[in-house]
């Protein structure tokens, strides 16, 4: 294994059984087709449930609503791009030729996304357990108070509460398409909230942000139908 990989096991403070996923985690699309979104996908999941259980062991006071908006703060791009930053994962990210000039390496997104990546590997490498102490390591030095809830809600967040407050399900987010060169792509990503029969979509440079573009349109619609 690289020297740069075997630092950053140091610094996740875990040793892979199968190196291959710590090699996928750090591949963006532009590099290879045995890329990391995948992993993204499912260290995704991983980290909001690790980040819920967090929130209910340290703010046992806190009604569900607000728990809900403070993961959401807790695990936006904005915070996973420090947290990319101290681990340097900028450091080891594989990108394709033209993902690099134009300073993918630096890219918010792209690092938020290998963070959750490494949490999906972590995941598959050695179960449930390990990649929740993996987040609840990488959290130790982020700031979680009651006060975080006044933070301004994403649409994501914002139609999650609107949904939570009728008791109905989350929505369903899936990309649609992807356009354009792998440097420069677009992701055409869907929402649906099946108990309402309700779908719109958005675009955005990454799959993260054609989510939060898809959220805002649905909350457009809700709202033009009155409901």
């Amino acid at each position: 294994m690289q020297p740069a990989l075997l630092a950053l096991q140091t610094r996740l403070q875990h040793t892979f059984s199968n190196a291959s996923l710590l090699q996928r985690a750090i591949t963006h699309r532009s590099f290879s087709a045995d890329h990391n979104e995948r992993l993204e996908f499912l260290g995704d999941s991983v980290l909001n449930l690790a980040v819920a259980s967090l929130l209910y062991q340290r703010l046992s006071d806190l009604p569900e609503g607000d728990l809900s908006r403070v993961r959401a703060n807790l695990v936006k791009q904005d915070t996973l791009h420090q947290l990319a930053l101290r681990l340097q994962v900028s450091d080891v990210l594989r990108l394709g030729e033209g993902e690099s000039k134009s300073g993918g390496q630096q890219r918010p997104s792209i690092l938020a996304d290998a963070l959750e990546a490494l949490i999906g590997a972590v995941y598959i490498d050695a179960g449930y357990t390990s990649a929740e102490a993996l987040v609840h390591r990488l959290f130790q030095g982020v700031e979680i108070n009651p006060q975080m809830q006044a933070a301004a809600k994403d649409p994501k967040t914002a139609l999650q509460e609107w949904l939570q407050g009728r008791k109905m399900k989350l929505p369903q987010y899936s990309v649609v398409a992807t356009v354009g060169a792998a440097h420069r792509q677009t992701f055409d990503v869907e929402c649906v909230i099946t108990e309402l029969g309700l779908a719109e979509r958005g675009i955005g440079g990454s799959r993260r942000a054609g989510e939060q573009a898809a959220a805002a349109a649905m909350l457009a619609t809700l709202k033009a139908k009155n409901i």
